[in-house]
């Protein structure tokens, strides 16, 4: 059996704006045995839910500015941290980690934790794998927030030499430094303490196979095993009708992650109040997050029916 890394709880201590309580769950796994996932759960639990689904190499830590407003404004939020990543347990290996693994997780969660009817907020992987958890699960998700993100399925020559690009980037080192990677990739400039915060769930390298194998996770061709499932997902999503709404960086619209394919396949973009954020990078949450939270709301209380 693989072997399981759980990072010291001493490594959360004390970091800035984030003083919320952890909460766990045990996943059982077929391969791995009994995995900790760890989860935020904020706000009134008979309140309506929030699920915030976070990006690569980051946690639920990256909702901290926006987990607040949600509370304040009358919702319960969740917000897990996928195996392998923040203070959820982590595989050492790359090859332990698969896409069908990584939904297979999360869904076994969000079931446990009798998540239904939520807005469903996913930035980056967390649209990933929440859109193919949303297409086969439709009582989890009444309405979906789309930040910055997709649904990968091998889409041709250009994708395939990005996913390239992005995977030379990420594996080309000896030392993966995530809060400086999510610096880089903000308009605004990440303080020390958020940097460190960033990096807090990898004592050392040995800890970052999640991270790490990411890009290889991504169907850059067919002969990618997520490939079938995902294009399986995206043609599911033709009979969404449910509201979806997509939140994107104005830069990133015009390369890579144009919402366009959203307006093309799910019916439930028609009509919402979709936008572009001038001023932030790819990682939007940090550059604007109570823009985003205020953003969200409005489309929630516009399309609760």
């Amino acid at each position: 059996m693989a072997k399981v890394l759980r990072t010291d709880n001493s490594r959360f201590e004390h970091l800035q704006d984030f003083d919320f309580e952890p909460h766990y769950l045990e996943i059982q796994d077929k391969e791995f045995g009994s995995l900790r996932m760890h989860y935020l759960d904020e706000g009134d639990t008979a309140a309506p839910v929030i699920v915030c689904l976070h990006g690569q190499a980051t946690w639920s830590y990256s909702y901290r500015n926006m987990i607040p407003v949600f509370v304040a404004s009358g919702y319960r939020v969740i917000a897990p941290d996928f195996i392998g990543f923040g203070r959820s347990d982590k595989l050492q290996d790359d090859s332990d980690y698969s896409f069908a693994k990584h939904i297979q997780w999360l869904t076994e969660a969000l079931t446990a934790l009798e998540i239904t009817d939520a807005t469903g907020f996913f930035f980056d992987w967390g649209g990933y794998f929440g859109l193919p958890i949303a297409a086969a699960n439709s009582s989890i998700f009444s309405r979906l927030v789309l930040v910055n993100t997709t649904l990968p399925r091998a889409a041709g020559i250009i994708n395939a030499l990005w996913v390239a690009g992005w995977r030379k980037y990420i594996l080309k080192g000896p030392v993966f430094p995530i809060g400086e990677m999510v610096d880089k990739m903000t308009d605004t400039d990440l303080s020390a303490q958020e940097r460190m915060a960033l990096d807090a769930p990898f004592p050392d390298e040995s800890y970052k196979a999640g991270p790490r194998s990411f890009p290889m996770l991504i169907p850059a061709t067919t002969l990618n095993p997520a490939t079938k499932a995902n294009r399986a997902a995206w043609a599911q999503l033709a009979g969404w009708t449910k509201p979806a709404v997509t939140f994107v960086s104005e830069r990133l619209s015009k390369r890579g992650f144009s919402p366009k394919e959203f307006y093309r396949q799910i019916p439930g973009t028609a009509g919402q109040a979709h936008q572009t954020f001038a001023g932030a990078g790819f990682f939007i949450i940090e550059d604007c997050p109570e823009l985003l939270a205020a953003s969200t709301l409005r489309f929630i209380q516009s399309s609760t029916v």
